[in-house]
Parts: C-alpha cells; sequence; structure tokens
C-alpha cells in the first residue's frame, strides 16, 4: 500500500469530489483489499496473488504515465534505490499478507496493518535522530504494543489463534516503515516526479515476484472468475487507484490528515470480513483494535512548536553630562552622534555685533586742480 512520494507541487487544483468523499473511499479500498487477498488465496498460492497484484497496479501506473507523459527515472543508482523500494514497500509486505490470511482472518490481518505507525515510531527513535522522543510518543508506543496483546490474547495463551499467520502480518507491517527509512534517507529530494519514481518501483517488485513465482509455485490449472476479479481488483484498486487518490489527499489536506486513513483500514477490513465472509470475532479483537489506533494516534502527536521569542528592544544610551569649560559664561554643548538632536541642549551663543564702518574722508582739491 505505500510507495514513492515527493513533496506536491504547489497550486490548487479544481477537483470534482470533495476530499472527504475521496479520503472515505480510500479507507474503503484499503479495508477490502485484505478481503480480496484472502478470496484470491482461496485459488491461487500467495506468490501468485502478489504477482497479479503488482502487475495490475503497474498496469494502471503506465496508463497514467502515458497520460501525463511521464517518462521513468534515470540512473543506475536512483533504480537501485527503488529496486530496494519495491521490496520493502511492495513485494515483501504483500506476500506475507498473502501468507498470513491462509491461516489467519482477513480482519486481523487487517488490524496487524495498523501497527505500522507503532513499528514506524521505535524505528526513527533509532535512525533518524531528528525525530526526538516524547513523553506521550512513548506512552502511544506501550499503548499501541499492549492492544497487540489484547488482540492476540495472551492471557488465553493464544488459544484458537495462528501465531504462524499472526507473525507474519505483524512482519508485513514492519516493513513498511523500514522501506519508508529508507527512501527518506536515499530518495528524498529527488527532482523525478511522484508518478515516475511510484511506477519504476511497482515496475521492480513486479520483476521481482516474476522471477520467485516460478520458483515456488506451478502454473493453476484453473482460473475461477471470482478469485481473478478479486486479484485484479486488488491490484488495480487497492495499488494503483490507492496510490492516486492517496498522493492527491496529500496535496490538498496535508500529509497529516491523509495518513489518518489507516485508522479506519482495520474498521472496514474488520466489517468486511465478518459481513462478507463469514468470519468469527471475539470481544478481544475490536478491543485491542480500539486500543492499537488509541497508541498508534499517540506516537503521531507532534509536539507544539514555541513561538518566536521578540527581539530585545536596544537600550537607551545614558545621558551625558553637559560639559562647561571653565571660565565659560556661555553653556558648551556637548557634540552629539550625527542624526541624534539634544533636547535640553542650550542655545548656541549668538555673534557679536560688527561695528560699523567709519565713512572714507576725501582729500580736498588743491587750487587749479581739475578734479
Amino acid at each position: 500500500m505505500s510507495s514513492v512520494t515527493s513533496s506536491p507541487a504547489p497550486g490548487r487544483v479544481r477537483r470534482v469530489l470533495d476530499w472527504r468523499l475521496r479520503f472515505g473511499g480510500l479507507a474503503l479500498i484499503w479495508g477490502f483489499s485484505f478481503l480480496f487477498m484472502k478470496v484470491g488465496t482461496e485459488s491461487f498460492a500467495p506468490f501468485q496473488v502478489t504477482l497479479g497484484r503488482l502487475a495490475f497496479g503497474t498496469a494502471v501506473l503506465a496508463v497514467v504515465m502515458a497520460v501525463k507523459r511521464e517518462r521513468l527515472p534515470r540512473g543506475a543508482r536512483t533504480w537501485t534505490h527503488l529496486a530496494v523500494a519495491g521490496f520493502l514497500l511492495n513485494a515483501l509486505p504483500f506476500s506475507l499478507f498473502a501468507y498470513s490470511e491462509l491461516t489467519i482472518p482477513s480482519s486481523l490481518a487487517g488490524i496487524c496493518n495498523a501497527t505500522s505507525p507503532l513499528w514506524g515510531m521505535a524505528l526513527s527513535l533509532v535512525a533518524l535522530s531528528e525525530d526526538r522522543p516524547t513523553r506521550v510518543r512513548v506512552a502511544g508506543l506501550g499503548v499501541g504494543f499492549l492492544g497487540v496483546l489484547t488482540v492476540l490474547g495472551v492471557w488465553q495463551g493464544f488459544h484458537g489463534l495462528d501465531v504462524t499467520g499472526t507473525a507474519l502480518a505483524l512482519l508485513a507491517s514492519l516493513s513498511y516503515p523500514v522501506g519508508w527509512i529508507y527512501v527518506r534517507r536515499t530518495l528524498a529530494g529527488s527532482s523525478h516526479s511522484h508518478v515516475s519514481l511510484t511506477g519504476a518501483q511497482l515496475l521492480l517488485a513486479t520483476v521481482q515476484l516474476a522471477v520467485v513465482t516460478p520458483l515456488f509455485t506451478s502454473v493453476p490449472a484453473h482460473f475461477p472468475v471470482l478469485p481473478v476479479l478479486a486479484v485484479a481488483a486488488l491490484g488495480a484498486l487497492g495499488t494503483g487507484l490507492a496510490f492516486l487518490i492517496q498522493y492527491d489527499l496529500v496535496a490538498e489536506v496535508g500529509p497529516t490528515t491523509a495518513q489518518m486513513v489507516t485508522y479506519f483500514t482495520p474498521v472496514v477490513s474488520t466489517a468486511a470480513g465478518v459481513t462478507l465472509l463469514g468470519e468469527s470475532l471475539s470481544w478481544s479483537t475490536p478491543v485491542g483494535a480500539v486500543v492499537i489506533l488509541a497508541g498508534a494516534a499517540l506516537t503521531q502527536a507532534r509536539p507544539r512548536t514555541p513561538r518566536p521569542a521578540e527581539p530585545a528592544r536596544p537600550a537607551a544610551e545614558p545621558r551625558r553630562a553637559t560639559v562647561w569649560p571653565r571660565g565659560a559664561t556661555q553653556p558648551f554643548a556637548v557634540p552629539q552622534r550625527s542624526g541624534h538632536v539634544r533636547r535640553n541642549a542650550a542655545p548656541a551663543p549668538a555673534p557679536a555685533p560688527s561695528r560699523p564702518r567709519p565713512p572714507e574722508v576725501l582729500p580736498r582739491p588743491r587750487p587749479g586742480s581739475t578734479r
């Protein structure tokens, strides 16, 4: 159910359906995915169900890439990282869930899938230095694993519960956060589009299953209609379309709101398994599921960021005392900095009046002079 995504491009696009309807549709698709796996494994081997799922999911992404004229990413290093991501996020968890549903109900597999945030929080404290533990998140981790023990019914000694199938489902849910951390360390900030990266990731995961499946299974003798349709829906809806809806939600309402769909998936899977498949349900399963979801919600709580402190105002400069020269009768103004005017500075002394210049006396002309 997970894939490589990059940061959505800014800008608002007018959507036809409200995000709440798409949110509910995504919860239904992922919740029914466990029912589709259960129906598919009734006629096909788990590896065959996973191979068909990846093939149909890759086909959906290929159509989207063709419409958007997207190209596959380039670079051997990028393809190597995508191969590891495809194994951790698609090939391995899909196969483990398919094998687990051979012996456990689809409702229990959906509940085990809800433990992924718990595993992710525990691993991020070790692998990601920027994720600091808080009391609330650590408490959520403890509450979540208490819910797991409630689902397993440890006080009954796991009576009536297949331990191997449950362990496979829990390992599948653990594989998701391992893949997320790997992608965060290797492919974060990639220049390629999310459709291109996910298409390549699903393609590589399909190739991996295409190599492994013939080694452990044989070609099915029959192809019943209902299991084939279940595998096709599992791939086209649960892997291909679900990814597009998830990315659309992240781009519109943000990752915090979009990831809350994880808390509704086990509710849908349990209701579908009990109603449509007639699976039995003991009281400890729904009670433990509620405890798991509460713990998962606490592990996603983020500490409130404190408001930035206001910058301190510069201290006022001390007032300088007026300097009086010795013997002066007028106040002497202290020179100040440029642009600073002293309000109480004494006025400068007025200049002394200048004496009038006496009129020029011309000499008397001598007798006989022409002047």
